[in-house]
């Protein structure tokens, strides 16, 4: 990200949403951008997810610049290199979720096939190896979330974009998500950057940046101390159908 502005226009009045962000995400780092509301956060992820323009900036992807692209093109790229988790499942209700997480794949236009040793691995990580099989209706929040997150993985993104993944989801629920996000990250290597409003959330990343009215104020390091081990075995070994 280098320079991005994004103002928005209402009549003769113009809000400024982003003012010249500029940081880089290495491959392989887990980063979390923390802020309040009205921060300019989620601007910034609909910039670097592609699915809109900057007002100025550049996004550059896995050597690619959003800016240089067509709207054809930017699809193309976020089809293949891009992972999206949102605070919303958005799984399709009448899929299971492994169809969910195979439609993915299917939908990122890939040649080969999927790598089926890759999945249970995937699977592993994120257990919902027993719940494959169940749709979103009977799967809890929890479980939901962590099909999400497989759903972002498999097409193995240059980065997995997460805006508020545990937004709905109680205490222990999120502990467990964040942990699985942070095994994705330090056992397959995954680039992840999320964004979140809440402070404990953005702790579990390697490196966290703090937005306040469309700029970044502040930089820390985050504890990367894989977390919530013992409430994801707990959630892993209910696996109760309760709504969260």
């Amino acid at each position: 990200m280098e320079d991005l502005t994004k103002v928005y226009t209402s009549g003769r009045i113009e809000v400024q949403a982003l003012r010249g962000v500029s940081f880089k995400v290495e491959p392989g780092e887990f980063v979390a951008i923390v802020g309040p509301s009205g921060s300019g956060k989620s601007t910034l992820f609909y910039l670097l997810g592609g699915l809109t323009r900057a007002s100025s900036g550049r996004v550059v992807i896995d050597g690619v610049d959003f800016a240089s692209l067509n709207d054809a093109e930017r699809t193309r790229l976020r089809k293949h290199r891009i992972g999206f988790v949102f605070q919303k499942f958005n799984l399709l209700p009448t899929l299971s979720a492994y169809g969910n997480i195979e439609l993915a794949y299917e939908v990122s236009g890939r040649a080969e096939p999927l790598d089926r040793g890759y999945l249970d691995h995937l699977c592993e990580i994120l257990s919902i190896q027993g719940r494959l099989k169940h749709r979103p209706s009977e799967l809890s929040g929890g479980e939901q979330q962590r099909v999400a997150i497989a759903r972002a993985l498999v097409t193995r993104p240059a980065i997995v974009l997460a805006d508020e993944p545990t937004g709905n989801l109680d205490t222990r629920n999120s502990d467990a998500v964040l942990h699985m996000l942070q095994r994705s990250n330090q056992e397959l290597g995954q680039t992840t950057l999320m964004i979140t409003h809440n402070p404990e959330a953005a702790a579990v990343a390697g490196r966290i940046l703090h937005m306040r009215d469309g700029e970044i104020v502040r930089e820390e390091s985050g504890s990367q101390t894989l977390i919530a081990t013992q409430a994801t075995n707990q959630i892993a070994s209910s696996e109760r159908p309760a709504t969260v």
